[in-house]
């Protein structure tokens, strides 16, 4: 658990100054294994620069880091997609593979290779701020023996570098 909390941190820290925003999080985990213990989760995220953008959307590398109360952990990297309505709204899709520990063997998510996929709605509050609510799953998509996903709804501040 040390080693991946020392590498998430890592991964953030040494992201380049070109980056566009950080985002923080904070949610519901619901497991869906009726064993598990639901529990509050934080999300960190690091969005680069959009590397393309095509009409109303763009596409950037992102990072995040995930640790909740009963100490599970995700590290992942992947793509993160904005379609902006207009200047104020926007929705955002993002996918990420990564690695996930239990820090509760109850919330076991079957393997140690998962996908977090997220779809959020926000809206920007000034040039440098944003607030969005997210529903993001989290699952090994069958690749192991055991699946059962987890599903969180959060509240996120988005700000703009």
């Amino acid at each position: 658990m040390k080693l991946l909390v020392s590498l998430a941190a890592s991964l953030l820290l040494a992201t380049p100054v070109a980056a566009q925003q950080l985002v923080v999080g904070l949610g519901y985990a619901d497991f869906n294994d009726r064993e598990a213990t639901d529990t509050t989760e934080l999300n960190v995220e690091y969005h680069f620069a959009p590397f393309h953008e095509v009409g109303r959307w763009s596409f950037a590398g992102a990072t995040v880091v995930t640790l909740d109360e009963e100490g599970d952990a995700f590290v992942g990297a992947g793509v993160s997609g904005v379609y902006d309505f207009n200047q104020h709204w926007f929705a955002e899709v993002s996918f990420m593979p990564g690695a996930y520990v239990d820090g509760d063997s109850r919330n076991d998510l079957g393997n140690t290779l998962e996908f977090r996929s997220l779809l959020a709605v926000g809206r920007r509050v000034s040039e440098g701020a944003a607030f969005s609510l997210a529903v993001q799953h989290k699952s090994n998509g069958g690749l192991g023996d055991h699946n059962p996903g987890v599903n969180t709804l959060s509240l996120r501040y988005h700000h703009f570098f």
